[in-house]
């Protein structure tokens, strides 16, 4: 049996106990809107910088850690330590020095077991590196990148705004620090099949300490969920017209797919994330996916039949 560690038991091995991430909001922006990559986002990207269950950026630090533990509820009245994840947005894209304040000041909380960052590989220079060597001094460090595919096509397609190329030179740099690096991987996107997903996951396989999987949700407000409108009702729908066929992933199709997926990747990789939330209130598609739950328990199920387990 093949055997992979969660977040859960990867925290459990690095800090002794079980750690809840917080997810909080730095206040920051992304370069594929305001022009510098491109402008819009990529297509899939709600207006909250796909942070949508973060704390609001408004809010000061602490408030933030407040009102993110009273998400929890009960759970989060018993956290003794958390990972404080800025999530929204381009945690490294900004005035520098603003941010460092903040995660300076996050990371020297007592009740902070690492910190962790959301942000692209085309926004880690070396004023950027050179900060998170020193944030890495002074608790662990956790940076998280949105690739989503390997493939340059569909990343044109979803306008994500930088080849692979840059990715792989990203994960370098931060492979000479002591970080540990999670990749974001979106399965169901517009024109891939499935040996497209497989590949990339292969290829992330390679570079990556952790990853998430994430199912592709169609969210309204957002270009993709215009775009799925367009095609679904044969309306107008600008963008429509470039994109192939957006067909959800079904829930047998989904579990199957997530499962190999996993199967695919060194047993050296954290699996950090099977699928993921799309908000209720403006989730298009795959409706399934509300249920969390039954989607986690049918992937675990079938991670089993393929005697792989996760700890």
């Amino acid at each position: 049996m093949r055997t992979y560690l969660t977040t859960n038991g990867y925290c459990r091995q690095q800090f002794g106990e079980k750690v809840y991430r917080l997810a909080l909001s730095g206040a920051v922006s992304c370069p594929n809107r305001d022009g510098t990559a491109g402008v819009g986002g990529c297509l899939f990207c709600s207006a909250g910088g796909s942070g949508d269950f973060a704390a609001p950026a408004a809010m000061a630090s602490e408030d933030q850690v407040a009102w993110a533990r009273a998400r929890l509820g009960e759970k989060g009245k018993s956290i003794r330590r958390f990972i404080a994840y800025f999530q929204s947005y381009t945690g490294t894209y900004g005035d520098l020095d603003q941010l460092e304040r903040l995660y300076r000041r996050t990371a020297l909380r007592e009740d902070v077991a690492a910190l962790a960052i959301g942000t692209r590989p085309d926004c880690l220079g070396g004023e950027v590196l050179r900060m998170l060597d020193r944030l890495a001094a002074i608790k662990p460090l956790w940076i998280e990148l949105g690739l989503q595919t390997c493939h340059d096509e569909t990343a044109a397609l979803i306008n994500r705004g930088y080849p692979y190329v840059v990715y792989e030179e990203a994960m370098a740099h931060l492979g000479e620090r002591p970080i540990h690096r999670i990749t974001h991987v979106i399965l169901g996107l517009p024109g891939e099949d499935k040996e497209a997903m497989l590949e990339t996951v292969r290829q992330v396989g390679k570079l990556t300490d952790g990853i998430k999987l994430q199912l592709l949700h169609i969210l309204k407000g957002t270009p993709l969920g215009e775009c799925y409108e367009a095609q679904t009702t044969g309306k107008d729908g600008g963008e429509a017209g470039m994109l192939p066929e957006i067909r959800p992933l079904g829930f047998e199709e989904y579990v199957s797919l997530t499962a190999e997926a996993v199967s695919c990747l060194p047993t050296s990789v954290v699996i950090h994330r099977l699928t993921g939330d799309g908000p209720r209130s403006s989730l298009m598609a795959p409706l399934w996916s509300t249920d969390k739950k039954r989607v986690l328990n049918a992937v675990h199920r079938e991670l089993r039949n393929r005697d792989i387990c996760l700890l």
